[in-house]
């Protein structure tokens, strides 16, 4: 198939209507009326030779073929964009909607306190942020950016290692005062413990302790399972049990006594904090902007 400029002007109308989610959305975006991106669309489609939307007059999705089209040229549209806003000089003007899947205990603990300043630093930015279990397919959902904890999962996405954060385990004074506090991990069988589940895998993660080369395996139990972080740290709070839960974010209650280390001289199990984004050449200026915030500020948590 020949390429000219209807075909990405169309391709151009498809991205607008999906990321609008909608005939008029994209119409208002681009400064068309809507029939003239039905036509466009419809051009497309026998341009292509398949049907890319169902739609009726109340409802409109993507088809099967439409969405794996869209997935393999949005990346390309919008690495032209990038390419020819760094060509004219304008790659540092952080505007835009900025889509980001973030971790629910890294976006509550460590950004929101921090969020007013970012958004000062760039008032013409609107950051969306989507706190859920698991990311999804970062280019099929419009999503700029995502910041996970654990090992990134192998895919076509450029990662950026953001902070290697110790385990800690983890109890409140008043838990401590009613059981007595552990001397070593070994005994914390005999003791009611929180245990976290791993959205991956939906098992809670194995205790582990770390030193040096030295690696133990304890077996817990207690009765409490959860896969929110934040409610963990709540229970673990309110004196329900022992947790293990990062360092990054709990600095804080670990300073004002609300949490005690348990182990410090078992100080070397971490777990790894990832941003992953769409690979290209050009990484867009809102993104970039993003993650040197959030290199700041955990060097502030973590220096």
């Amino acid at each position: 198939m020949a390429f000219d400029e209807r075909l990405l002007s169309g391709v151009r109308v498809l991205v607008a209507v999906v990321e609008a989610g909608s005939f008029t959305g994209a119409a208002r975006v681009l400064g068309l009326t809507d029939s003239a991106i039905s036509r466009a669309i419809s051009r497309l489609e026998s341009r292509v030779g398949a049907r890319l939307f169902d739609r009726t007059t109340r409802f409109m999705r993507l088809t099967d073929e439409g969405a794996r089209f869209h997935v393999s040229v949005a990346p390309m549209l919008a690495g032209i964009g990038e390419a020819a806003e760094a060509l004219a000089g304008s790659s540092r003007a952080v505007t835009g909607r900025l889509r980001v899947d973030m971790d629910a205990h890294f976006g509550r603990t460590v950004l929101a306190p921090r969020l007013s300043e970012f958004l000062d630093r760039y008032p013409d930015l609107q950051l969306e942020l989507l706190i859920r279990e698991m990311p999804d397919d970062l280019v099929r959902e419009g999503l700029d950016l995502a910041i996970r904890f654990g090992p990134p999962a192998t895919s076509s996405m450029v990662t950026r290692l953001l902070a290697n954060t110790r385990v800690l385990t983890v109890a409140s004074p008043a838990y401590l005062a009613r059981h007595g506090r552990p001397t070593h991990p070994s005994e914390l069988a005999r003791y009611r413990c929180i245990d976290f589940n791993d959205p991956r895998t939906g098992r809670p993660f194995d205790w582990e302790f770390h030193r040096g080369d030295e690696v133990l395996p304890v077996a817990v139990g207690g009765g409490l399972v959860t896969m929110d972080a934040g409610t963990m740290l709540a229970a673990c709070l309110a004196g329900v049990g022992i947790a293990q839960t990062l360092a990054l974010g709990v600095e804080p209650l670990l300073a004002s006594g609300d949490l005690v280390e348990l182990f410090p001289d078992w100080p070397d199990e971490r777990y790894p904090l990832h941003a992953l984004h769409s690979s290209g050449r050009y990484v867009p200026a809102k993104v970039r902007a993003l993650l040197d915030f959030c290199e700041g500020v955990i060097a502030a948590h973590e220096p």
